[in-house]
């Protein structure tokens, strides 16, 4: 069965989300997927919708993170407002405080959250965060 095959109990479709404000997908998954109001974001590392890696330090990376998972959320007609947990992966825990900083910037409401420490990224990215939306 493909993705695209599944229903669910409430008869809503899987749709798949993609936006050229973001990084393109460096591998076979989607940027995030919609099943009726619920929104599922892949993990968002520090690319630049134009694919750049931005190989710099934890507090910038934090920031295009959170600008990528906004324009994915927003081509699912979502908000980060709308995010009702996260996951933080770091290469590095002794990265947190500088990354919540950043991350606090952004989600204001403070979502459920869990952040793991990792042995290593996507391109050796210092951070990776993907989300889970509601809307009505």
């Amino acid at each position: 069965m493909k993705i695209n095959d599944i229903i669910s109990k409430k008869g809503e479709k899987v749709e798949k989300i993609h936006t050229s404000n973001a990084p393109e997908a460096i591998g076979p998954y989607s940027q995030a997927i919609r099943l009726g109001n619920m929104i599922f974001t892949s993990g968002q590392i520090a690319l630049t919708p134009s694919g750049e890696f931005l190989n710099s330090d934890i507090k910038t990376q934090t920031k295009q993170v959170c600008e990528n998972l906004k324009a994915v959320l927003n081509a699912a007609g979502a908000k980060i407002e709308n995010v009702v947990k996260t996951t933080i992966f770091l290469s590095d825990i002794n990265d947190f405080t500088s990354m919540n900083e950043i991350y606090g910037e952004y989600f204001l409401h403070k979502p459920a959250r869990s952040t793991v420490a990792v042995k290593e990224l996507p391109k050796g990215a210092k951070v990776e965060i993907e989300c889970v939306a509601v809307i009505s």
